[in-house]
């Protein structure tokens, strides 16, 4: 097995170093250049899109309630882990490649919502349904690329995002609470610990999932923020501590990530390492481009697609540019005492940063906090798998429970399991989501441009809410189909 993961993890880096990288960066650049730079020039309205959210209407949800999912699906183990990991294996110029992924993949993640918006359909329980399966098909006009995007998605959200998270969060708890591992006979040599941990996850994943779709929007639109509120506020009394060496830090970024030689002191390095590192965590963490962020926003019920897309922007802005930089400040704070100590691992490198600043009984409440944005990711995997079944089968309640039942259980395996075979597959099940998903959004994007065009022009004209017309509507390429949107 060991064998097997190292071989995976060489594909996922080679695969990330000559193809992901470049689609993502270049397709991030050519449509900030559509948009002329819509991430930017729009940030306010951002904002002011999340707190003018609409209440669900007609079986949908409310536009905040679709960001709240995609935020808890974002704000995870990405943030914790994936920066950590991202700066053993990378070094600190990972950060910076991780903030380039995310600033051109804030154009991305606005195409890629705004189109889901556009070409999505209403299911038989009233809700909306949408993502890169739904354009792919009635966009880009694409059955085969949209069956096969969406049997990806399915298995990779349904079995392994839904494992790795699980067994990410199990690992810190068992961590904090000093478990030495010790089996009980007759249960698969598993120890108590690992059983009551695989045991909580399986009552509460099970408790909101069981429940579907609206019931994961009113979990996550309160516990998504508050946790990640939580957190971003632990990080940054942190920085705040060290308001003075935040131009120290900020200096070995940028020149980490164009340094030719490993930096010494534990942490990897090299401008390769930094880019490869950089780019798949980054991608991990944000989803700009990857696919799955759509297949929440298209539940939401807006007036006009631009403003999901705008949230979805505003999602991956939060996500890298804040969290991920506030959690790579604390680890290059506390020293290479910390990230540079014997066994030092992404697992507990986050917790060990804090621990180390503001003192041991910080431990077990970061994992308790960890253990509960794992989870919320859990819930919002299950959102897209569950998107990608309705959209395979046609909404069937025999498809729809499956899917329950599998994420149920992959996140209660992946508690107890050893996953570093399941991790390294995950990058590569990421880059294929990913390179398709693009070329959708690349062969779409007079559509994405077309709505921006119509929003900004109402905007212009003094409409406070401009309202989308999918019919004789001057700024698109074509009337949208008759069984989207509406």
């Amino acid at each position: 097995m060991d064998a097997l993961a190292a071989s995976l993890l060489s594909i996922a880096d080679w695969i990330t170093a000559h193809i992901t990288m470049w689609v993502l960066v270049g397709t991030g650049l050519f449509l900030t250049i559509r948009t002329r730079g819509v991430q930017v020039r729009h940030l306010p309205d951002m904002f002011r899109a999340v707190t003018s959210s609409r209440a669900g209407a007609h079986g949908g949800i409310s536009s905040f309630q679709a960001f709240a999912i995609s935020l808890a699906a974002r704000v995870g183990v990405g943030n914790i882990f994936g920066v950590a990991a991202a700066l053993l294996m990378g070094g600190p110029g990972a950060v910076f490649w991780m903030w380039v992924v995310a600033l051109v993949g804030m154009a991305t993640a606005f195409f890629e919502a705004t189109l889901a918006q556009i070409f999505k359909v209403r299911a038989g329980d009233g809700s909306f349904r949408g993502g890169p399966a739904y354009y792919m098909r009635a966009g880009v006009g694409s059955p085969a690329l949209a069956g096969v995007y969406a049997v990806i998605t399915l298995v990779t959200c349904g079995f392994v995002i839904t494992s790795v998270q699980s067994n990410a969060v199990a690992g810190t708890l068992l961590g904090a609470i000093g478990d030495d591992g010790s089996a009980i006979e007759g249960f698969g040599g598993f120890s108590a610990a690992q059983l009551v941990i695989a045991a909580l996850v399986f009552v509460f994943t099970a408790m909101v999932i069981f429940g579907g779709i609206r019931t994961v929007a009113r979990v996550t639109e309160w516990m998504a923020p508050i946790m990640a509120g939580i957190y971003i506020v632990l990080v940054f009394i942190i920085c705040l501590m060290h308001l003075g060496r935040f131009v120290e830090v900020l200096g070995l970024i940028i020149s980490s990530a164009f340094a030719p030689q490993p930096l010494v002191g534990g942490l990897g390095g090299g401008i390769l390492a930094a880019v490869v590192n950089g780019t798949k965590r980054g991608l991990f963490s944000n989803e700009a481009g990857q696919g799955t962020a759509p297949n929440a926003a298209a539940t939401a019920t807006v007036a006009h697609p631009v403003q999901q897309g705008l949230i979805q922007s505003l999602g991956v802005f939060i996500d890298t540019i804040v969290v991920c930089t506030a959690t790579a400040f604390v680890i290059l704070i506390a020293g290479p005492e910390v990230w540079g100590a014997d066994g030092a691992n992404p697992s507990t490198l986050t917790i060990m940063a804090v621990s180390h600043e503001l003192g041991g009984w910080t431990i077990l409440p970061i994992a308790v906090l960890i253990f509960v944005l794992a989870y919320s990711s859990i819930i919002a995997a299950y959102v897209y798998s569950d998107t990608n079944m309705s959209f395979l089968t046609g909404g069937k309640t025999w498809a729809t429970w499956t899917v329950r039942v599998v994420s149920v259980v992959s996140a209660t395996a992946g508690a107890v399991l050893s996953l570093d075979v399941v991790w390294n597959a995950v990058d590569i099940a990421m880059a294929v989501m990913t390179v398709t998903n693009l070329v959708a959004l690349i062969l779409l994007s007079k559509w994405g441009v077309g709505a921006l065009r119509d929003w900004e022009a109402q905007r212009r004209a003094g409409v406070e809410e401009p309202v989308f017309v999918g019919h004789d509507n001057p700024h698109l390429p074509a009337d949208v189909p008759g069984d989207v949107w509406n």
